[in-house]
């Protein structure tokens, strides 16, 4: 019996257990793709957390190269010191997920004293976050996210310049009057 309330204790200091994490991103990292869209494999992706409303990234996209983009297409052409590549992104959603103790502890109290349960519905709780996934490839259709690709550094820089534009513009006017 004195371990059950020095169980009953510690969960409620440990109440919120964390089963799925969306990792924080914020800066943007070169990541293997399979760790956020699984079809993709062992290729490699730049992915950033999207603070932005659901299909702002397809808008900036079409501003900045002056296309219409749809998710059909893909292999959006761009160049980096006249040698050209070919970008594609996906938005993606991650979601953290914890078990609250708490409700359930006081729900399994309450039954006991024969009431029915106030808290089902806070047994587990989900937070999302929205991400933005990019792959390039070269003419050879090689992957230039690999960690021995010879231009990598470049497309690194690329890429982040990509982001921070994004994230900084609110018009994105002035995305396409720039690269005019």
């Amino acid at each position: 019996m004195k371990y059950n309330y020095i169980f009953i204790v510690l969960s409620f200091f440990y109440s919120c257990i964390p089963i799925k994490i969306a990792p924080n991103l914020e800066e943007g990292k070169v990541l293997k793709a399979r760790r956020f869209i699984r079809p993709l494999g062992n290729r490699y992706a730049y992915v950033f957390e999207d603070p932005k409303k659901a299909n702002e990234f397809f808008k900036y996209v079409n501003a900045k190269y002056q296309i219409s983009y749809d998710d059909l297409d893909g292999n959006i052409k761009f160049f980096i010191d006249e040698n050209s590549y070919y970008l594609t992104f996906y938005e993606i959603n991650k979601e953290t997920k914890t078990i609250n103790l708490i409700p359930m502890v006081t729900d399994a109290v309450l039954e006991e004293k024969g009431y029915s349960p106030m808290f089902e519905n806070q047994y587990a709780s989900r937070i999302g976050k929205w991400y933005i996934a990019i792959t390039v490839t070269d003419e050879k259709m090689k992957d230039c996210l690999r960690p021995k690709y010879e231009q990598l550094a470049d497309m690194e820089k690329y890429l982040t310049e990509l982001q921070e534009e994004y994230l900084t513009t609110a018009h994105y006017i002035e995305v396409y009057l720039k690269s005019k």
